[in-house]
């Protein structure tokens, strides 16, 4: 029987989600990476896992992934919920298709996942998911219409979900980082302040070790919260 970790990584082909594959492989977890970009299968193969391509908004994609993982590993203990940037139109030129095609990227796909992976992690007894949130879930910019208004529901749901399955010890939280990137240069055609507490972003390995405290014992009694790595930007609110 599988004793290792096994953690299910979407987004994984790159950013947050590729940081947290190849820190969470470091620290001994079975990876299971999800991504739509072919980049996911190799990244797999160097970290030992196993890779499935797919899309966030595709209900069968996300059932071929939990199956899969459970085919391979035969369990399922953690999960890190991770996204690609949502496009950043103007406010009113943001037509229903496109917020109803980023409600299922940045909300319903949470929701899809923790139904697929609640019963295997019942079964285990237990089991901890993280969702990547950002800064502006706490006070939504302009510039960012999509994810300032859904990754707000999704923080909703994630408390919601912890107070459901606290009993049943599957643990759920989220992290709001502010910029992460490895380098500036990534950050193009961002507006990044002049004043970061470190003149740089947080890197993806920083990021993902928060991600990898969350989902480790030592954060056994923390669930349904929302870490914010965003520099006390959203301190006042």
């Amino acid at each position: 029987m599988q004793t290792q970790k096994v953690v299910i990584i979407t987004a994984a082909s790159r950013g947050i989600g590729a940081g947290c594959a190849r820190e969470l492989a470091a620290q001994g977890y079975a990876v299971s990476l999800f991504a739509r970009s072919p980049q996911v299968l190799a990244l797999a193969q160097e970290l030992g896992g196993i890779g499935t391509q797919g899309s966030l908004t595709n209900l069968h994609d996300l059932t071929r992934l939990v199956e899969t993982t459970l085919a391979q590993f035969g369990r399922i203990d953690a999960v890190v919920q991770s996204f690609g940037d949502p496009p950043r139109p103007d406010l009113l030129s943001i037509s229903d298709a496109m917020w109803l095609e980023n409600f299922e990227l940045l909300f319903l796909s949470v929701v899809r996942l923790a139904r697929l992976v609640t019963a295997p992690m019942q079964r285990q007894g237990g089991g901890a998911i993280v969702n990547i949130s950002a800064c502006d879930s706490q006070e939504p910019d302009l510039g960012t219409p999509f994810s300032g208004t859904l990754r707000a529901a999704m923080e909703g749901f994630t408390k919601l979900y912890a107070k459901r399955y606290r009993a049943e010890r599957i643990r759920m939280n989220a992290i709001a980082p502010y910029f992460v990137a490895d380098s500036m240069a990534e950050l193009e055609g961002w507006h990044v302040p002049d004043d970061l507490m470190w003149q740089r972003p947080a890197t993806y390995q920083e990021c993902a070790r928060v991600v990898a405290f969350l989902l480790s014992d030592a954060a056994n009694f923390i669930t349904g919260t929302t870490v914010k790595m965003d520099e006390a930007r959203s301190a006042g609110i």
